[in-house]
């Protein structure tokens, strides 16, 4: 009988460089579990386009936001001014009961000025 002769391979340190170049993929113990690999990769890829996904839908969100704000300042504004327009019109069928008219054109304001001489010549 012949003895069977083993070979032990040393195993070479793996390397940040190998990493980086890529060398890691053509060992014996990648190769064996390739299909766990493709497995993880795709779950990267899964996680990656669902990230995407969840920003699309926080900027949509925002941009609602800013748009439910914007209207309701309209709002807002709408409501003070039909409170206005109530007043007025209450105003004018109160003053149509007191037989009163509305003006054509509004009185004008008389702004008297003191002159500062007159005060001093007046002590």
């Amino acid at each position: 009988m012949a003895k069977q002769t083993t070979y032990n391979k040393q195993k070479k340190k793996l390397t940040f460089m190998d990493i980086i170049k890529g060398n890691f993929l053509n060992r014996d113990e990648v190769k064996a579990h390739y299909k766990y690999f493709l497995f993880i990769f795709g779950l990267l890829m899964v996680m990656i386009y669902s990230n995407h996904l969840v920003n699309k839908k926080i900027e949509h969100v925002n941009k609602l936001k800013e748009e439910t704000e914007e209207y309701k300042s309209r709002n807002a504004y709408a409501q003070s001014r039909l409170i206005k327009i109530r007043m007025e019109s209450e105003l004018g069928k109160e003053m149509v009961q007191d037989s009163l008219v509305s003006l054509e054109s509004h009185p004008m304001k008389l702004l008297i000025k003191v002159d500062s001489t007159d005060d001093k010549a007046a002590q």
